[in-house]
């Protein structure tokens, strides 16, 4: 059978984009919904939505934190069907979702709270298909997490700490992987001013494959180049 193929020159780069935005809480991630344009379904992984009070064009589902994979099971079964009444769709805080999978699974270990070999080999398997089935959701998705440090030893023994979002290191290659923008949010202590960092380096895991920034302010994350990366 002849494979399907589209010259290069007519793939649109901004079309059902996937950003991930990650930092320390409280530094304006969700915040950063109120930039998108269009309508926004908010799925409220952490209980932040608050901010977003007042803005007509973003609906919020609040999250059930107590019964993640039950209610996650349901967020994947309805969205195809509301997708087309929206311009992008936000999971916000995926960290949260998984703590508070992990302590779930806790509460049917042996003890009642402690997690199990495992559940951490479940963990893989189920954040993988998850993340799948949101991604393939044909429209933007935009996913926020927090940050965490973790340390790298370099060819030549330099030993390094990098930043990257906090994600069981198990699937956070496969997760940035299919992101088409990993950023960085920076507070400028002096101005308050915030922005994302969307190329990286040895001490900061971020990407930009839609356009040529390599940082931007917060307010203008999502104001993709419509031109070719050169």
């Amino acid at each position: 059978m002849v494979l399907k193929t589209t010259n290069a020159a007519q793939i649109n780069r901004t079309e059902n984009w996937r950003v991930l935005l990650y930092g320390k809480p409280g530094q304006g991630k969700t915040s950063a919904v109120k930039n998108l344009k269009g309508k926004v379904l908010v799925i409220d992984l952490d209980g932040s939505g608050k901010v977003l009070a007042e803005h007509e064009n973003i609906e919020v589902y609040k999250f059930d934190r107590t019964h993640p994979t039950e209610d996650m099971t349901h967020v994947l079964r309805e969205l195809p069907k509301m997708v087309k009444d929206f311009d992008t769709v936000v999971f916000d805080n995926i960290t949260a979702f998984q703590l508070d999978w992990f302590v779930e699974r806790g509460r049917t270990s042996k003890n009642g709270i402690r997690n199990e070999i495992q559940h951490y080999g479940d963990f893989t398997n189920y954040f993988l298909r998850i993340i799948t089935a949101i991604y393939d959701l044909p429209i933007n998705i935009y996913v926020t997490a927090w940050e965490v440090t973790r340390d790298l030893e370099m060819e030549d023994g330099t030993k390094i700490t990098q930043f990257v979002p906090q994600i069981r290191d198990q699937v956070l290659n496969q997760l940035l992987g299919l992101t088409d923008v990993v950023g960085r949010i920076k507070v400028n202590q002096k101005t308050g001013g915030r922005g994302a960092i969307l190329e990286g380096n040895d001490s900061v895991y971020a990407k930009n494959r839609i356009d040529d920034r390599i940082i931007c302010k917060i307010e203008e994350l999502f104001d993709f180049e419509t031109s070719p990366k050169k």
